[in-house]
């Protein structure tokens, strides 16, 4: 028996420790030979595509809030200083990144230049902890592009767009829009797609354009998305959406990732659901989504975005009152009722972003 087949034998029958001790010609012992073999670290992130582009990009997203003041002289403008305890809130709770100025973000109701001061300021602040997607969807095409070289210019990650709202509802007008965004800077782009139904026979061609490497996926037809997946031209990296369908998303293993708005509230609840879908251990995860699904719930039975937005202060993170005409103010005592809510839900706890 030879050195190695004698210590596998002895780890095989469980040798070791006082009871029986190998000393190998160069002094080491089979015992600690054998300890030394370590188990392989279980994963904490789902899978990526191969290339530099991909690389740390797997794992939970926060949208964004893009946080107002309250009250004061500065009520409803924009508040940078709240943007840094986003982000560091962000890097505490193990979320990989943030997608900024999107619907949750209210992206199409801000400036270009409050857009332009998010993502600088997130950039500022992230200094490199977090992945940053910089949403620069708008009305105009010649406006996203402004945006998205702002973004290229001051350390954004990716840069992501929403097809074209209001006019040119067509396909071709959406793939021009794409191109034009897309080449704008050599930035990886990710369409979002949002509502609607996936055509993958039209959406593979947004993957034929140069720097399109990605979609964030706010649908829940994951039998078209895995057509478009098998049609792919090229890598890319696919974000599940919609909060409520994270983990049936991951259990396609189409996705890399999810982005969403409760990311902002429960963070470990994103985090932890990437890691034990990364491990394939998916019942465990039920658990973990099944709560998510009941914030959901809660944020759904309400039209007034103020509301949802009103989660932020309930964990610490005052995040303002909705623009109109996605929302209108809330009185104390709608806050103080509908915190009696989320506290019933019994997983959030008040002022979460202070506490350890």
């Amino acid at each position: 028996m030879n050195r190695r087949e004698f210590i596998g034998a002895t780890v095989a029958a469980g040798v070791g420790g006082s009871r029986f001790v190998a000393t190998a010609a160069d002094g080491t012992t089979a015992a600690a030979e054998a300890l030394a073999v370590k188990k392989p670290v279980p994963p904490k992130t789902l899978p990526v595509p191969d290339g530099a582009r991909f690389t740390g990009m797997g794992g939970a997203y926060s949208a964004m809030y893009t946080p107002f003041f309250r009250g004061g002289e500065k009520a409803g403008q924009l508040n940078e200083e709240m943007i840094e305890r986003l982000i560091e809130y962000a890097v505490k709770r193990g979320l990989t990144g943030m997608y900024l100025t999107g619907s949750t973000g209210e992206g199409f109701l801000l400036s270009l230049d409050e857009r332009k001061r998010v993502y600088s300021r997130a950039v500022k602040a992230a200094a490199g902890r977090l992945k940053l997607i910089a949403h620069v969807g708008c009305l105009s095409t010649d406006d996203a592009c402004e945006l998205a070289r702002h973004a290229a210019k001051v350390g954004i990650d990716w840069v992501s767009s929403v097809a074209p709202v209001y006019f040119g509802q067509n396909f071709g007008a959406a793939l021009d829009h794409y191109k034009t965004i897309s080449e704008a800077t050599d930035l990886p782009f990710m369409v979002y797609s949002v509502l609607g139904r996936l055509n993958p026979d039209q959406a593979v061609k947004f993957f034929e354009l140069k720097n399109v490497h990605g979609m964030k996926y706010t649908g829940r037809d994951y039998y078209e998305l895995g057509i478009l997946q098998r049609k792919l031209p090229k890598p890319a990296i696919f974000f599940a959406g919609a909060d409520e369908q994270v983990l049936n998303g991951f259990a396609t293993g189409g996705f890399s990732g999810c982005i969403g708005t409760t990311d902002n509230q429960i963070p470990r609840h994103f985090v932890k659901i990437c890691e034990l879908a990364a491990q394939g251990r998916f019942i465990e995860a039920r658990k973990w989504q099944k709560e998510v699904c009941r914030l959901v719930e809660l944020v759904c039975a309400e039209d007034n975005e103020s509301y949802h937005k009103s989660i932020m202060r309930y964990i610490g993170l005052d995040c303002g009152d909705a623009r109109r005409p996605n929302g209108t103010p809330l009185s104390e005592a709608e806050y103080a009722a509908y915190s009696a809510r989320v506290e019933a839900l019994g997983f959030i706890r008040r002022n979460e972003a202070n506490l350890t």
